[in-house]
């Protein structure tokens, strides 16, 4: 008598643990749980909330939208960068200052040598992000719904230092980071703005 191994169900993956830990029957807040999921596992965001309510109102938001902080700045106000850029000249010269005091030959090796870049010191600032699917189809109406129902900059979490709850006073309009998802789970982020917005300088 021939006996068959009994095949065993493969192992389910992170994200599927993710979904089972966070059950919900509602298709967009999955879709909010996977754009949660990639951003904290593949672009090391910390902090991460779920929203489903107007911070402002506090009424049932149009759909899901997640907060958090990137490891990185992902925008910067054009003003700003030409005061960081500034910022961070000065500390180059403070450092070549110190370093020529140290060595009296620091000069003629300074001279010789190639430029230091500058370090741009810019921390990175709790974003929104707005979890969609390629499939969809927006429209500014749309985009425009959610803009009215969301604050200038997402509420600080219990993790943040009271500078950062003051906010940023470069960040003058709303913005969100989209968040498409592909049908292969691919996941594109894209910055979108409330309005129009000075142009970066390169």
């Amino acid at each position: 008598m021939a006996t068959t191994a009994a095949t065993s169900l493969p192992t389910p993956s992170p994200l599927t643990k993710f979904f089972s830990s966070n059950p919900t029957s509602n298709p967009l807040q999955t879709l909010a749980l996977q754009i949660q999921h990639n951003l904290t596992h593949q672009h090391a965001w910390t902090a991460i909330r779920l929203h489903t309510h107007s911070t402002i109102t506090n009424t049932p938001l149009p759909r899901p939208l997640l907060s958090g902080l990137p490891p990185l700045r992902l925008y910067t106000h054009p003003d700003e960068q030409v005061q960081l850029l500034k910022e961070a000249e000065a500390r180059r010269k403070a450092g070549r200052t110190k370093q020529a005091e140290k060595h009296t030959d620091a000069q003629e090796e300074t001279d010789g040598a190639e430029p230091e870049g500058l370090d741009v010191q810019a921390e990175p600032e709790r974003e929104w992000v707005l979890p969609t699917r390629l499939s969809e189809r927006w429209s500014l109406k749309r985009l425009a719904e959610v803009f009215d129902a969301i604050e200038l900059s997402p509420p600080p979490g219990a993790e943040h230092g009271a500078d950062e709850e003051e906010g940023s006073k470069w960040r003058t309009t709303k913005r969100v980071v989209l968040a498409t998802v592909d049908s292969d789970s691919t996941v594109v982020y894209y910055i979108v703005h409330d309005g129009v917005v000075k142009p970066r300088q390169n």
